[in-house]
């Protein structure tokens, strides 16, 4: 599989730095990183993404879908629409206005969860792009 936030290929199972991390998502927390299915095909790993969870935990237990922001290491850093998320890989970045909706079944696995600094960020980056 792709590491989608670095451009490099990976094993399941695996966060960004290596460790075995287990799956689950009914467990789904704000601030975590998960590979994700944006294109709506869980099973197609060539179309998967990195992607930080921004919904809040309540509504991440009772909902089947939440909000995340994609990341990725192909765009430039320029805050607050794309903003540095260090804590997960060196030159990754959160694409804030291209925030989505999505279906829980689209997540995959959990690779990571991202810096309180970094997630702080990330959420203004979206209150910026929102007007909120």
């Amino acid at each position: 599989m792709e590491d989608a936030a670095h451009g490099r290929r990976r094993d399941r199972g695996c966060s960004l730095e290596g460790e075995r991390i287990v799956t689950d998502a009914a467990a789904v927390r704000r601030g975590d990183v998960w590979w994700v299915s944006l294109d709506g095909a869980a099973n197609d790993h060539q179309k998967m993404r990195a992607a930080v969870v921004l919904t809040a935990d309540g509504l991440n237990r009772a909902r089947g879908s939440i909000v995340v922001v994609p990341l990725s290491v192909e765009v430039e850093v320029r805050p607050p629409i794309v903003v540095a998320t260090p804590s997960v890989g060196q030159g990754t970045v959160a694409v804030c206005d291209q925030l989505r909706a999505i279906d829980k079944g689209l997540l995959v696995e959990v690779i990571g969860r991202l810096a309180n600094g970094d997630l702080k960020a990330v959420q203004d980056g979206v209150r910026t792009v929102l007007q909120l």
